[in-house]
């Protein structure tokens, strides 16, 4: 048996055939645009997600044995809306999870509506990048559009609703619309009456393992495979990176240094942190989890690297930096505001501490150890409600640099498990594909037997102690900067309204 997964990223679509042992038999990419019509927006048209991963289907299915491929599913970006009309036809460009236009909305909700009343709704506060906010967004901009909603989705659900026919989400990927009451996994019907919105508007919810639908005959036939191949509800990017990390199951954990970062933490219990700086979400293998997310981690290297030092030689970059946790220069990795667990879409990145002998490398090591600090952050938040995780998986495209893993380690004092696969979300996608076609019997047995740790990286303990105190400065610089910011804020023309 051969199971596909789709991992609908931001940039790409990545794709992954595995077999029923898990091997990974093949890996296609198919990118596309990423629209920013205003500062602080963030677009992309769905049509380009379907044309490249049709594109990238018929690619990766080239030269297999097509009659062998039994189900498909999905690792997609999360909170991003789609809107569908009556004809089925999408009404306006996708807006993305690090779009940033609904201060507005977001303040309303989480200061009119108020914090704990959201909670109690839907286990989680508003965050600029959610969905909630978004439609109401829509709604006071855009009444016209608004009226002719008949579907709302999240951007993998836009897939599998064009391969299967099936209006559907999972619940780890809902969990993240602050539409969801994640307690107990319904949509919540204050929430919609908040939003302006029906549940007929809303996809039908699934776990994640679980088959939505099969293949449309039209995209069986054009892509030569049987239209019984199921297709499986899938999750949302960090529950299926999670899944392809072997993180299910009570306290398991993943870092995921993509795009943005994040911590994400399985348990078998519900819980809320007291000032919900941390997500809590439904998890991909039927449980709960914790997640914190940065919306600047990798993207933070790449900044340094290829718009200011102009290079993409990343490895070349690093080679020369010692003297980890000695160095005087701090990175705050806000390039796009932060999510977690601040939640303040205004706060931008800043260098601090640089002198007449402050080096390149220097500054390199402090990007790298800036995202790594961003994510203690979280990691502070779940240890204060007793989630403690002695060790974690890490995925992404930032944790192929040993010297990234070794600092992570330590100023995480947490033993770093290398996965075999590197592939996070479209492996676990695939993984999804295998449970709901019954080669596996559950989400955590898969994980058990087809996800393979290569080596771990051990905290130093001498570095530990140094990062420690490192860590103590790091978290006073957020505070001044954002008193300081919001200073300007408040003076700038244009910008008054926003904040009162």
């Amino acid at each position: 048996m051969l199971f596909i997964g789709i991992d609908l990223g931001t940039s790409a679509v990545k794709l992954l055939l595995m077999d029923e042992t898990g091997k990974i038999l093949k890996i296609v990419s198919r990118e596309y645009p990423l629209y920013f019509p205003h500062p602080g927006w963030s677009e992309q048209n769905p049509e380009d997600w379907f044309e490249k991963t049709m594109e990238g289907l018929k690619e990766l299915l080239s030269g297999q044995d097509r009659s062998r491929v039994r189900g498909i599913s999905f690792g997609g970006q999360m909170h991003g809306l789609v809107v569908l009309d009556e004809q089925d036809r999408v009404i306006r460009p996708a807006i993305l999870w690090n779009d940033g236009r609904t201060g507005k909305e977001t303040d309303y909700l989480n200061n009119v509506i108020g914090k704990k009343i959201l909670s109690r709704y839907t286990a989680n506060i508003a965050f600029a990048g959610f969905t909630a906010p978004k439609i109401l967004w829509m709604k006071e901009n855009e009444p016209e559009q608004f009226r002719q909603i008949r579907k709302i989705m999240l951007p993998k659900d836009y897939l599998a609703y064009r391969l299967s026919g099936t209006f559907c989400t999972d619940y780890s990927d809902a969990s993240g619309t602050l539409l969801l009451d994640v307690e107990h996994r319904c949509w919540s019907r204050e929430m919609m009456e908040i939003c302006g919105i029906t549940q007929d508007q809303l996809p039908e919810l699934f776990e994640s393992w679980e088959p939505a639908g099969t293949l449309r005959k039209e995209a069986a036939e054009e892509l030569g495979l049987s239209p019984e191949v199921k297709v499986i509800a899938g999750a949302g990017d960090n529950a299926a990176a999670a899944v392809g990390t072997g993180t299910v199951g009570p306290g398991g954990c993943n870092i995921s240094l993509g795009t943005s970062g994040t911590l994400f933490i399985s348990s078998d219990t519900f819980r809320v942190d007291e000032n919900n700086g941390l997500h809590s979400f439904a998890h991909a293998d039927g449980n709960y989890h914790l997640m914190g997310c940065m919306l600047s981690a990798a993207s933070c290297n790449r900044w340094w690297m290829e718009e200011i030092l102009r290079t993409k030689d990343y490895g070349r970059e690093q080679k020369e930096i010692t003297g980890l946790g000695e160095n005087r220069v701090f990175w705050l990795p806000y390039l796009m505001g932060e999510r977690s667990p601040h939640n303040d879409p205004d706060i931008r990145a800043a260098f601090i501490g640089m002198s007449m002998d402050t080096t390149r490398e220097d500054m390199t090591l402090a990007v790298l150890e800036g995202v790594a600090f961003g994510l203690r952050d979280s990691l502070e938040v779940a240890r204060s409600i007793g989630a403690a995780p002695e060790r974690t998986e890490i995925c992404g495209g930032g944790a192929r640099s040993p010297l990234w893993r070794k600092i992570i380690a330590s100023v995480m004092d947490l033993k770093v498990d290398l996965i075999e696969s590197e592939e996070g979300p479209g492996y676990g996608a695939a993984i999804l594909a295998a449970v709901g076609c019954g080669a596996y019997g559950s989400v955590k047995e898969a994980a058990e037997k087809l996800v393979k740790v290569t080596g771990t990286e051990e905290p130093d303990p001498a570095l530990v102690k140094k990062y420690e105190e490192k860590y103590r400065k790091f978290r006073a610089f957020y505070p001044a900067l954002k008193n300081l910011q919001k200073t300007e804020l408040l003076t700038a023309p244009g910008r008054e309204s926003r904040l009162q």
